[in-house]
């Protein structure tokens, strides 16, 4: 059934929009980049063909500074992701516009597992798209679509769930209060900062969402999916068996918003969360920084 989402714009103290309500797909891959960099070409050509033309504008060029995105541009994005100038860590972020939150946004962060610069790395690739195309499509073409990106991915753990968009984490430049407010009502919001997380996730797993991918070595750590099957006997769930020892799990018809204003977090996110917590991220250590304390309580909202 489909339900109401909230309309987010937070904005920063220069009026620009800092990040708005959308859905996010997102995945992190144990791998080293050079392992999954044709497939997540492939993701992004395809991410392409289903957004409006001539969506993403921008890139982040050389020299760190936002760039339109011509010709030049894309070529420097395939050599940066099939034939990568250095050995170390890089990224392509693409947007819609150079100084505001768009409604698409692609971001790619190729971590190189052992990298000494990273705790615990893992590459990884986040699609971002509007509310207005869940609204417009339904949640079966943005499930379908889901799939289709992450046909080729060897992900280790991936979702898709409503979320603030924002690139690069600027959301942290807007209306803070607002932005704690909406977080506390809405804990199926998703605020993601792929960047940060590809540093650290190592092989961990994030919240369950809407849509959670489950790939090797999570899955087997989780008891497969027959342990999966026990742990969820919900009517709204289904499991999906995909290629590559990978499966989907759907925990609802539709993305919902949970605002717990008006309705308690459905049992079966509480359920998954629960299978899942042993595996889940968490910043370690006595003396943790107020945003890391934060994170690791945001991660465990559905216990």
């Amino acid at each position: 059934m489909k339900q109401s989402h909230p309309a987010i714009q937070l904005r920063d103290k220069g009026g620009w929009l800092a990040a708005q309500d959308g859905l996010v797909v997102s995945f992190y891959l144990h791998r080293s980049p050079e392992e999954v960099a044709p497939a997540i070409w492939r993701s992004l050509q395809r991410y392409l063909q289903v957004i409006p033309p001539k969506t993403l504008n921008w890139y982040v060029s050389d020299e760190g500074d936002m760039a339109p995105l011509d010709d030049a541009g894309w070529e420097q994005i395939r050599q940066y992701l099939l034939e990568p100038p250095w050995s170390g860590a890089w990224a392509i972020e693409l947007s819609e516009s150079p100084s505001e939150a768009g409604s698409y946004q692609f971001e790619y962060y190729g971590r190189r597992l052992g990298d000494p610069l990273y705790k615990d790395p893992a590459t990884s690739v986040s699609f971002a798209f509007p509310t207005q195309d869940l609204r417009e499509h339904g949640a079966l073409r943005m499930r379908a679509l889901a799939l289709e990106l992450s046909e080729e991915l060897p992900f280790n753990f991936g979702y898709v769930s409503p979320a603030i968009v924002s690139p690069h984490g600027y959301w942290s430049s807007g209306d803070g209060h607002l932005l704690e407010t909406l977080l506390t009502r809405y804990p199926s919001l998703d605020l993601y900062h792929a960047s940060a997380y590809s540093s650290v996730i190592g092989a961990h797993a994030l919240s369950p969402a809407w849509l959670t991918f489950l790939g090797q070595p999570l899955l087997g750590q989780l008891g497969g999916i027959n342990a999966l099957r026990n742990a969820l006997p919900f009517p709204e769930v289904s499991l999906l068996p995909m290629v590559g020892d990978r499966v989907l799990v759907t925990l609802d018809e539709w993305p919902a918003p949970i605002d717990i204003e008006r309705e308690a977090i459905p049992p079966q996110y509480r359920a998954l969360a629960r299978l899942m917590e042993p595996f889940f991220f968490q910043y370690q250590g006595e003396a943790l920084l107020p945003h890391q304390q934060d994170v690791n309580l945001r991660i465990r909202r559905f216990l």
